[in-house]
């Protein structure tokens, strides 16, 4: 098998980015280790930044995420027993849509099947190889054969737990990393939203955040320790303890129900660097990760398949290789960036275990940048997201 970019991944990274390359006439093949609906099963965030929606419209994904998103011209940040609202629209121009993790991959899965290109689940054993010296190529096993695709170009979109950073040699590559000392508690729930916008509340209990995937789909989350399983949380422990960590007034408007998905995931800051060896390029959580708390980690993916997308077009369409040279580069700017706003927003909002010391710098934080024009424009041109930048 013979094809120009080959593709480990099918989240949203790589089925973007595949669609956006074969849109432009570019061939990819996209291999991915587990079935679809196990994909479609992993309940992610849903905060999509400018960018990304102005991506998604150009790879002809839309319809579905226009229609039914939901535009946020704000947030509130609830701490001290006070409520601000960051508006987001006047003090940047600009909002974020609202609209989940898994409908943007079924968009992309969907656009994926009616164009026909080729698309491998339950591929396993996946390698890729040659990647350095030239001949790059990836082997893998689809029912039952063993398989080599030869290609110009390998793009890494399979997660921080993928084969594409393992393959690099590990005297080549650094990694920076920070593990919170917490987690967070997720509950998915068929109830009506808090408020019409996203919530995130600082508590002597600890963390919380209000937020929804539409006007009948809630989702809520709470700091929760390590060691803490989610089977042990019954649906009447989590919405007590929501509801004790909430200013009174935003309580009493708390509607519950079942859950429909609860899970406990830890918080870490990571980033690997470079992002590109010989012909491998590492894309989205392959290379970092951000906790939550910015909503970074879907857009902070994206803005790397935009970055990627007009190297390679220009690479292999219009003959200038030489733009692949500067992916990594232009990519890490962004990415620490965002590393830095995901780490304050955590450091801003959560309980931890500090001295007296830590918890009066942390209120002198959020008294400041809550209560001058420009703290709270700070705040919001980092939520809004960063132009992506293509190389040039």
């Amino acid at each position: 098998m013979k094809t120009q970019v080959a593709i480990i991944g099918a989240g949203p990274s790589g089925l973007l980015l595949g669609q956006l390359l074969h849109r432009c006439g570019i061939d990819n093949v996209i291999l991915e280790r587990q079935t679809p609906e196990y994909v479609l099963g992993r309940i992610r965030a849903g905060v999509l930044e400018h960018g990304l929606v102005n991506l998604m419209r150009e790879a002809g994904v839309s319809a579905h995420m226009d229609e039914q998103g939901l535009e946020h011209d704000g947030f509130t940040l609830a701490f001290q027993g006070r409520r601000t609202r960051v508006d987001m629209k006047a003090l940047t121009g600009k909002s974020v849509l609202v609209y989940g993790q898994t409908e943007v991959t079924r968009d992309l899965m969907a656009a994926r099947k009616a164009s026909g290109a080729p698309i491998y689940y339950e591929a396993a054993d996946v390698q890729p190889q040659g990647f350095l010296d030239g001949k790059p190529r990836v082997t893998f096993t689809h029912q039952g054969q063993r398989m080599t695709l030869e290609c110009d170009y390998i793009a890494g979109c399979d997660g921080f737990h993928g084969v594409s950073r393992k393959s690099v040699p590990q005297d080549s590559i650094r990694h920076f990393e920070r593990v919170y000392p917490f987690g967070w508690l997720g509950l998915l729930s068929d109830t009506p939203p808090i408020d019409d916008e996203l919530v995130y509340v600082n508590n002597p209990r600890g963390f919380a955040l209000c937020s929804m995937r539409s006007h009948t789909r809630s989702r809520y989350y709470l700091q929760c320790s390590l060691t803490e399983r989610a089977e042990d949380w019954s649906d009447d422990r989590f919405w007590t303890e929501l509801a004790a960590r909430l200013p009174d007034d935003i309580a009493g408007k708390l509607v519950t129900g079942p859950s429909i998905e609860k899970s406990v995931a830890p918080l870490r800051s990571y980033v690997a660097e470079p992002m590109k060896f010989g012909n491998l390029f590492l894309v989205g959580d392959a290379a970092h990760i951000v906790p939550p708390t910015g909503a970074k980690g879907l857009n902070l993916a994206s803005s790397d398949v935009y970055t990627l997308y007009h190297a390679l077009r220009g690479a292999l369409l219009d003959g200038r290789a030489y733009l692949l040279e500067r992916y990594s580069e232009i990519c890490l700017r962004r990415i620490w960036k965002a590393e830095r706003f995901s780490w304050w927003m955590t450091s801003l909002l959560h309980t931890f275990d500090d001295d007296a010391f830590g918890r009066r710098i942390q209120r002198a934080e959020q008294d400041y940048y809550t209560s001058t024009q420009a703290g709270l424009t700070t705040i919001a041109e980092n939520y809004v997201g960063l132009p992506y930048e293509a190389v040039v």
